[in-house]
């Protein structure tokens, strides 16, 4: 016999035919969810009680979901009424599986169309047995919603998966076999992605008696694994899923890994002592077949989660086949082999039951502690448990100390005879983060507020828990995974405390979020001279990688023309900052790296607007201009100006631009440099002539302000430089611009067509800057929200006062010298909220694009329902009760999805709106169908856009409107196809055939 003593702690090479758990959900008896599962498996309550009062009447207890019957179909997509039709486990499954997706950093919706298989175990059929027991219930979604074979086909219809898709039932064993068959899938290249389910719903009461009479039911209702108190199974219910991914593939995508499966085995008792008794030999066989194929040693298998029904022959042949393949009979074992089983905390799951032991083992091994769970009772003696060197797990077990060798097995074994097992191990060690701790924007959004702010209550408690060092990396996991339904929250945090506290203060102060009704279109206004200061967008070079790369591009562009680098000067926090020489070129610097980092980060203008010098940057990211042209005209531009004398000045004013202007005339060396607002208006020129407008500006009243400045810009002092800056300009390669430039040249739009060419730019030196006019072009239709480029807010403040620009948000990445990745963070987070869909990863560094685990989203449970109902009587199928449905009209279910759709009437006239007037009748069909109230449905509303018909609910339309009206006969449904646009379409149509003359 081989020993096992070397190989506890050997670290053996992962095997290629590996496979990794790389995302999981479930929801077991009193634990909604996989914390609360982990809670419960190491805690000393189990979860076994009476029937819940809305399941059915009488019955043995149990182990119960509190919320089986709660659905969120307007989550999903879902019509109430086709939800009321859904088998209760086809809803768990939708939810738990798109928790599971997201769960392993995917969004779900981005596996549509993808190699992803479905593959689910599960043996409970109550739902279609009921559904069928009354004819008159019987619609086309009978079929869809009832029959386990609809199961993983719901999962792959609804998330558009074009993987392998079954259901698979082998009784008690189903869901570990579909693990297995989704590893063998995965390992074939059938698949990229398996989603392996198990879902188990008691609704009736048959195999309550089919346990009873086979003696095979607790008398209290518990399983009591290889305790001496076991006298049978207790029936169990719950759903988990896990997503697989081939080990390399997972590794080479970055996935977090739970745990690794590195083999498993599939086999049948054959013809043993019957078809319902366990047989050791064939138990054997599968838990050798499994670890060999794991390449593991008998004594590498640390603990197993047995399948343990608490039976008395059960427990005995499982504990003997175990010896046989993994205990004493196999050589001496250093440690003895540890065994549990979930049954104890759970119950007997039954066709879930295998998953419910491959989450907890799943777990173990991420945890690294295998729990000890609920106590079954006193250990069963008669196994011989010590004689075998095994062991129950009556306290925590750590695996971790084990070594990377150590392997956990999970048994689940079939009524029939159906046998699985599988062999799991760490998963393998990452690199450590290399973060520092960066901030983020933390994104969460939800298809209702209620529900926003539902998950923003449990994404806070999670927040808190996070270290440091994984902060940014939450916050880029939240955009990728938690981002695309229409309610949004965005929050910047530089802590896992500030975070918290902001998730936990919008879930109760935020005000009602409004899911945007189309994407925001976004404007760029780009600062012009004045805005400068020592070191402006320091702070944001240090905090971002991405605004940094496109100062230095910037910076090197200019670099022939200024003679050292800009950025470096912003970094020295220079005083020289403030020559125009330099500050020309240095605000462009900046301006073109804000620019060029936002529209990365998505924020993509559909119009540009800058003010003087703010032009050049803006001509630059509307494709007016190239970086390098651009570079050399603005460094030209600067150091032309800085050469003239100095001595002229400019005056700000309170006079709009008639009064201002008539007064410069006067004044040859004079003019109106700018008109940037209502009673916002700069002169320029020399300081004589300024004296004399400021003395009679006064005089009548307005107000004004001396501005400090080197020169008199925009105005006739400006000439002398006009003809060496046309020379330089000569050669630039001008285009027009790829998106519309909002000229302050001209006070308007750039003609179509029209190039920047060196005349506009020469011509723009001496020109009046017509800001105010260029912003009423601008705000001619709108943007809804304009972004200021520059280093400091200076133009928000003049749109406020720009009737035109009134209720457009005015936004600005930099504020101060301190405005770093936080402000800048802060628009792209604003943006979001107002319905932008930003290009989030760049805003991250390297060693934050990694997948950190967040709560999957939260459900809402307000929708509840059991039974559909009869179309005949309005009358539940069976015992079932149908639950109270919420009074929201926007997510709650109607009469139809409540069991009482009304009766078909076999008078047409009664369906009418008067002689041949059939859209009453119409109504009421289509509210029976879709699930709602008649009054609801107008005309206009269109079946496949507005309503969401497929091809099920088109038959059942057609037969419901034969019934309603029977004077139609059987309609056509070619000719019936072509008339169903809209509701109002087929009334005609209707009304075409109920006022057609009979044939004489």
């Amino acid at each position: 016999m081989p020993s096992a003593d070397a190989a506890d702690t050997s670290t053996p090479q992962a095997s290629p035919r590996a496979v990794a758990v790389v995302g999981l959900d479930c929801a077991f008896p009193g634990a909604p969810d996989p914390a609360a599962f982990w809670r419960l498996l190491n805690g000393t309550e189990h979860a076994v009680g009476a029937p819940p009062p809305s399941r059915f009447r009488g019955g043995a207890k149990g182990a119960f979901l509190a919320d089986a019957d709660a659905f969120d179909p307007g989550f999903l997509g879902i019509s109430t009424a086709e939800a009321s039709a859904m088998d209760p486990q086809q809803r768990l499954l939708l939810q738990c599986a798109w928790r599971a997706v997201e769960d392993c950093g995917v969004p779900p919706p981005e596996l549509a169309g993808s190699r992803t298989g479905t593959y689910v175990g599960a043996m409970a059929d109550d739902w279609a047995r009921l559904a069928l027991a009354d004819p008159a219930a019987i619609t086309p979604r009978t079929g869809t919603g009832s029959g386990r074979s609809m199961l993983a086909n719901r999962l792959a219809y609804q998330f558009d998966l074009r993987g392998p898709s079954l259901t698979v039932d082998t009784a008690c064993s189903s869901s570990l076999v579909a693990v297995h068959l989704a590893c063998n899938a995965l390992l074939t290249d059938e698949c990229d992605l398996a989603l392996a389910c198990g879902v188990n719903v008691v609704i009736g009461t048959a195999l309550d008696q089919i346990y009873q009479q086979a003696g095979l039911a607790a008398a209290d209702g518990r399983c009591k694994p290889f305790a001496a108190e076991a006298d049978g199974i207790g029936r169990g219910e719950g759903v988990g899923v896990v997503a697989l991914r081939r080990l390399d593939e997972a590794v080479r995508h970055g996935d977090p890994v739970y745990a690794v499966i590195h083999g498993s085995a599939v086999n049948q008792d054959g013809r043993s002592n019957g078809i319902m008794a366990p047989h050791r030999a064939a138990q054997r066989e599968v838990v050798t077949a499994a670890r060999v194929r794991a390449g593991a040693e008998p004594g590498q298998i640390r603990y197993v989660e047995a399948h343990g029904t608490g039976t008395a022959l059960g427990d005995l042949i499982e504990v003997l086949a175990l010896d046989d393949a993994l205990g004493a009979r196999q050589g001496q074992r250093a440690v003895p082999l540890a065994l549990g089983s979930v049954k104890a905390a759970i119950g007997h799951t039954e066709g879930a039951s295998g998953m419910a032991g491959l989450v907890k083992a799943v777990l173990a091994v991420h945890n690294g502690t295998v729990p000890p769970g609920p106590p079954a009772g006193t250990e069963n003696s008669q196994l011989g448990l010590h004689r075998r060197r095994m062991q129950l797990v009556a306290e925590p077990l750590e695996l971790a100390e084990q070594g990377p060798g150590c392997r956990v097995g999970v048994s689940s074994f079939g009524m029939g005879g159906t046998n699985a097992h599988l062999v799991l191990g760490p998963p393998p060690p990452l690199p450590a983060a290399e973060s520092a701790g960066a901030p983020g924007v933390f994104t969460l959004s939800a298809d209702t507020p209620e529900a926003l702010r539902a998950n923003l209550r449990v994404q806070a408690a999670a927040a808190a828990r996070t270290g440091e060092r994984d902060l940014a990396a939450l916050c880029r996991t939240s955009n990728r995974v938690r981002a695309a339904q229409p309610c949004h929250f965005a929050a910047v945090a530089g802590t896992p405390g500030e975070l918290a506290q902001a998730l936990a203060t919008a879930a109760e102060t935020m005000p009602e979020p409004v899911a945007a009704a189309e994407e925001p279109t976004v404007a760029f206004a780009f600062t012009g001279q004045g805005a400068q200061y020592p070191g402006m967008t320091a702070a944001l070079y240090e905090s971002s990688p991405l605004y940094r790369g496109f100062l230095q591009d910037a910076s090197a562009a200019l670099l022939e023309w200024t003679g050292a680098p800009v950025h470096e000067l912003l970094l020295d926090g220079s005083e020289r900052v403030h020559r125009t020489g330099l500050t020309q070129p240095a605000l462009f610097a900046v301006e073109y790296a804000l620019a060029r980092t936002l529209t990365e980060l998505g924020l993509r203008p559909g119009a540009v607007i800058g003010h003087s010098v703010g032009e050049f940057a803006a001509a630059v990211i509307a494709g007016g201009l190239d970086l390098s042209d651009a570079a050399r005209l603005v460094a030209r531009r600067g150091a032309l100006m800085e050469a003239l004398p100095e001595g002229g000045g400019m005056l700000a004013t309170r006079a709009r631009e008639r009064e201002a202007r008539a007064l410069a005339e006067a004044e040859p060396l004079c003019a109106v440099a700018a008109v940037n607002a209502p009673g916002a208006t700069v002169l320029s020129g020399d300081r004589a002539g300024l004296a004399r407008i400021r003395e009679q500006l006064e005089r009548s009243g307005f107000g004004c302000t001396e501005l400090t400045v080197s020169h008199a810009f925009h105005s006739p002092l400006m000439e002398p430089v006009l003809a060496a800056f046309a020379e330089t300009a000569d050669g630039v390669r001008a285009a027009p611009p790829r998106i519309p430039f909002h000229s302050t040249v001209h006070g308007g739009p750039l003609p179509e067509g029209t190039a920047l060419d060196a005349a506009y730019w020469t011509a723009q030196i001496p020109a009046t800057v017509r800001f105010e006019e260029a912003v009423g072009s601008l705000c001619a239709e709108p943007p809804t929200h304009i972004v200021e480029i520059g280093p400091k807010p200076v133009l928000c403040g003049l749109l406020r006062r720009i009737t035109a620009a009134r209720g457009v948000a005015a936004l600005a990445p930099c504020r101060d010298v301190s405005s770093g990745f936080e402000q800048l963070a802060e628009v792209v987070a604003r943006l979001y909220e107002d319905g932008l869909d930003p290009q989030w990863e760049p805003l991250y560094a390297e060693a934050d694009r990694r997948t950190v685990r967040m709560p999957s989203h939260v459900f809402a449970t307000q929708w509840r329902s059991w039974q559909p109902a009869s179309p005949a009587t309005g009358a539940a199928l069976a015992h079932p009760a149908p639950l109270a449905q919420p009074a929201q009209a926007s997510r709650g279910s109607h009469s139809g999805a409540r069991g009482t759709a009304r009766p078909a009437t076999a008078n047409p006239q009664s369906a009418t709106n008067g002689q041949g007037q059939p859209l009453t009748g119409i109504r009421t069909v289509v509210a029976e169908i879709v699930g709602g109230a008649p009054s609801d449905l107008n005309e206009e509303l269109r079946f496949y856009d507005d309503l969401g018909f497929d091809s099920v609910m088109l038959m059942e339309l057609k037969h419901r409107l034969e019934v309603r009206f029977p004077d139609l006969g059987e309609l056509s449904l070619p000719e019936m196809l072509a008339s169903l646009v809209s509701i109002g379409t087929l009334a005609t149509y209707l009304r075409g055939l109920l006022t057609t003359p009979a044939a004489v």
